[in-house]
Parts: C-alpha cells; structure tokens; sequence
C-alpha cells in the first residue's frame, strides 16, 4: 500500500517549522507525542493529539461555514497546501460534493480570479521572456515527477483566454489524478505556459500576475513549445505529459507532432473523447439500440468535438463498419454549418467527417449552401445530439422537439463547461421530450423529477478517464500513449454503467466508487498498452497487483 505517510516517515529530514510547512509531510495536530519530540515540533501545536478522522470532521465543519463556492474553493486550495493527507482523505469522504468545488464548474471562475486569490505557489510557470532558463527552471524542481499537466491558459473551459490564470486547471486536474487514480501528489507537477493574454480584462487588471503582453503566436509560438518538449524530455525523461486547455488549432498540431516522441496525450481532445464514447455507447446500450444505427450529430467542431466523433466512429469501424458507412453516420456542424465535402474551406481533419453530398439528396432544404443546425436534426432524424460549444442555450426547444418526434429514447449531451455555458438544461430537455431523453452533461446537475420520475444526469466527466489512464500507464509503465489505449478505457467505462442493469439509473457511477472504477478502467489500458507494445509485458495478475502499488492512499 502506497499511504501519505507509511512511506515517507522514516526517511523525513525536516524538522520544527519546515516540517509543519511542506503540505506532503505536515500532520499538523495528529502528529503523535513521540513525533513531536523527535522532529523539533514540541510548543509548536497544540496539546492535544487528533486522528485524522477528526482532523477531517474539523475541516468539513469549516468547509461548511463558507457560504459561497469561491470561498469554499479557496478553502480546499489553502488546506491542499498546508497538510495534502487531510486534503485528500477529506475529498475522498465527500467527493460529490467537493469535486465540483475544486474542478468543474467552480475551477472555471477560480481561473477568471486567480490573481486575486492568488496564495501560495504551486507547480511552475514558464513565461515567455524566460523561455531560455527552462533548463534552469526544471532544476529548481527537486523532487521526482510522474504526471505533468500543462497549460497555455488560451482557452479556459468555455470561458477564452484567462492567461496565467489557466494555473488552476493544471492544480485541479492533478487533484483528480491523486483523487480518483491514487497518482502519488508528490510525484505531480502543475505547469503554465505563460505567452502573455488577449484578453483585455486581465491585461487592464491591476493586480494580473501575468506577463502583461499579447500572445505570442505563429513560429515564435512553435519554437516556445519546442523548447519546452525538449527541456521536459531532458529532465523528466519517462514523465507522463498531459496538455489541457490549449486553443483548438494548437492542440491538434502540438499532439500530432510529439505524440510520438514522449508519453503524452491531449485531455480536451482524447479524454474528452473517450469519456463520451463510453457514455455514448452506455446510453445506446440502456435504450435498447445499437451503434450502427444511430445517426450522430454533432453541434461543435472544435477538438473536442471532431475527437470525439473520430473516436466514436472508430468504435463504428470496430464494429465491422467501413469507414465510409461509418462516416456517413456523422453529421458535424460549426459556425458556417454542416460540415461536407462541398465545402471548399475544410482542413484535412474536419475532412475526414464531412458528409458526401450524396448522403444529402432528398433533404427539403438548399444543400448548395450553408445547412444549418436545424435543417441536419430535420432531415438526419438524429438519435444522438452531442453540444461542444460553448454556447448557452444553444439546443432550442424547437429543436429538440423536431430531434423526439422521430427517436423513442433521444440521447441528448450539452457538454460545454462550466454549467453557464450548457447547450441546455437537464430540466429543459426532460420537458421538451416528455421525460424521454437519456441525458449527461459537462458540469454536474441535481436530479430532476419529471411526472413523479427521478432523473439522474451523469457528469460527463474526463475524471472518469485520465486519472486512470495515468494508473494504467504507471502500472504498465508504458513508454507512449496509443489511440487503442483510450478506445480501452471507453469500453471499460461502458461497462461500469448503471444505466446497463437499470435503465432509469445515472449514465455513469457514482463518483463514491470512481477509485473502483478507476482500477478497472486502468487495468484496461495496462492491457492495451501492453498489446500494442508500448510497455511492460506482464501477466494480468501482475498489473492488478501493481496498480495496487501505484495507488496512494491519504493515509498518516
């Protein structure tokens, strides 16, 4: 068992203020009478010697006091960096509610504030006038490191560009690594790019901690990136790279040209992809129907949403599909319409979702020029609506109505974060469908009752997915991440769902069992990646038992 402290005890050379001062060693008050006369800590705290049950107990009645969900955040932040092992035993014990308040959606406006909260340090910024100390930058990094999450802060959630506020998805996201895949927090690094920020506001914002100029783009962007691969590759040789958060246009070209050369992957367009897929297939599979025969549309296409078609259309292609048959399936909409092969301004990427002209014959409207969102759910009949945008309100009632007049059991996603930006509302979506749709969202939603039904909504949540992607890779030691690793982890979350033995339960489990969840998912992966020979070769009860000597535990 790999626990807070059980590990670290015997070998601590801190003592007195510096002990009580590193969040990975700090026990504050459950520090026993002998610990305190050993490490320097006698008159430093207080007589009594609490459990870490108690501490916890202590810590969510102050949780409690705050009334609004910025406090609440900066709460859990100020506790993660004073004493980790209480942090996370206190997640673990009230996960549903307090993952929303440390990620999704309350993340989102921790970001759009982060230089007024700003408390205490945490993982490292790299801006651009420093981009050539990067070596000296990762020196003054002392400890090992497993996981890295990095960001450039362009694009936030679905709120734009926040700059070096974009920090606090990195330190969330490795929050969830340690809360739902057991990754060791001590072996985490939280990373921003800073290249400056086209967003007026924090650059007219007196107290931004930014570097105070317009973003660098184009080849000086480029060779920034390259800098800081080679200066990763160079000090973190077999690390796990996860990038997060990073404008569409970039996050597509920065995957595909180092995927190859370290182990890494983009969480916005393939866990967000297999996250969906699972929860796709889980949905199809409660209602009765089968993946072949559904139509797809698609209300975005940025990358989240071109990954995740590409990725639920290889699940097609799994099946036993052609790819043409299988992409004939898709119907991919962005601002200027439907996507298709008409269309003399697609990329080489959105190409390989557009509709063939030929598949448009019959429908009652102008297919020579832009088809919009409501001509597609007209004319395809959709049985599955996915919305990566962005935009409020985005799925209309007349809409969603047209999508139910013609599938028993629509399946419905608004998944843009945080919750102010849904395509819309669980509530809505029940009403407009008589209570029919089968529904996950993006950010989390309270249950709904409709004509005397409770509805629950799954969070569509890539914590399902890239914490234990990060626990099969550990475990597999796997030197890269392949697409038949996240396509594993799909199915095995598909087969987690409730929803397969009762058709009224939630898409997803609970999070109370996402560690559960997280195991086998992760076993999964280890299995995928041992297959494609990217790992460790070992037999199936040995990746069981790593993956148990992987997870740590907040534990004294």
């Amino acid at each position: 068992m790999n626990s807070g402290r059980s590990t670290q005890g015997s070998t601590i050379q801190k003592k007195g203020t510096l002990l009580i001062e590193d969040p990975l060693l700090n026990k504050g008050t459950a520090f026993t009478e002998q610990e305190r006369s050993e490490y320097g800590l006698l008159g430093l705290l207080p007589p009594h010697v609490d459990t870490l049950e108690e501490q916890v107990e202590r810590s969510y009645e102050a949780f409690c006091d705050f009334q609004e969900n910025i406090e609440k955040h900066i709460y859990l932040r100020q506790l993660q960096d004073e004493n980790e092992t209480l942090f996370y035993r206190l997640m673990l014990e009230h996960i549903t509610e307090m993952m929303p308040i440390v990620y999704t959606p309350v993340v989102g406006l921790a970001c759009q504030r982060f230089s007024h909260i700003y408390r205490r340090p945490r993982g490292i910024f790299i801006s651009y006038p420093e981009r050539d100390s990067m070596d000296a930058i990762f020196e003054n990094v002392q400890h090992d490191v497993d996981v890295i999450v990095v960001t450039d802060g362009e694009r936030i959630l679905g709120l734009g560009d926040q700059g070096v506020g974009g920090m606090g998805i990195p330190i969330g996201k490795l929050a969830l690594y340690t809360l739902c895949g057991g990754i060791d927090p001590a072996k985490t690094l939280p990373i921003v790019l800073d290249l400056g920020t086209n967003n007026q506001e924090r650059l007219d914002d007196p107290r931004y901690i930014g570097w105070r100029k317009n973003r660098i783009k184009g080849a000086e962007y480029d060779a920034f990136i390259a800098q800081f691969v080679d200066a990763v590759k160079k000090r973190f040789p077999n690390v796990l790279l996860q990038w997060e958060d990073f404008a569409s246009v970039d996050a597509e070209r920065i995957i595909d040209k180092y995927r190859d050369d370290l182990c890494t992957f983009n969480d916005d367009i393939q866990g967000t992809a297999a996250v969906t897929t699972g929860t796709i297939l889980a949905a199809i599979a409660a209602s009765g129907g089968d993946l072949k025969d559904q139509q797809i549309v698609m209300l975005g296409a940025g990358s989240a949403g071109v990954g995740i078609c590409l990725q639920v259309k290889q699940a097609m292609l799994l099946s036993g599909m052609s790819e043409p048959e299988a992409r004939s399936h898709f119907y991919v909409i962005d601002r200027d319409g439907l996507l298709h092969s008409g269309r003399t301004d697609l990329d080489e990427l959105h190409q390989q979702l557009a509709q063939s002209p030929e598949n448009l014959n019959g429908w009652d409207c102008d297919v020579s020029g832009a088809i919009s969102f409501a001509d597609v759910v007209r004319n395809s009949k959709p049985g599955v609506l996915i919305g990566a945008t962005g935009q409020t309100g985005a799925f209309s009632e007349e809409i969603i109505r047209e999508m139910a007049k013609h599938v028993e059991r629509p399946v419905i996603f608004p998944l843009s974060n945080p919750t102010s930006r849904a395509e819309a509302t669980p509530t809505d979506l029940l009403k407009w469908t008589d209570g029919k749709a089968v529904i996950a969202t993006g950010s989390p939603f309270d249950p709904v009752e409709y004509n005397g039904v409770t509805h629950a909504i799954a969070q569509c949540n890539n914590s399902y997915i890239f914490p234990a992607m990060g626990l099969g890779i550990m475990a597999s030691r796997a030197r890269r991440v392949t697409d038949s690793m996240f396509m594993a982890a799909a199915f095995a979350l598909k087969e987690t769902s409730p929803a397969l033995k009762d058709p009224a339960a939630s898409l997803l489990p609970s999070l109370k069992i996402i560690r559960e969840v997280g195991r086998h998912i992760a076993k999964a992966v280890a299995a995928a990646a041992i297959e494609a020979g990217v790992a460790d070769s070992v037999t199936p009860d040995e990746i069981d038992q790593r993956i148990e000597q992987t997870m740590w535990k907040p534990e004294y």
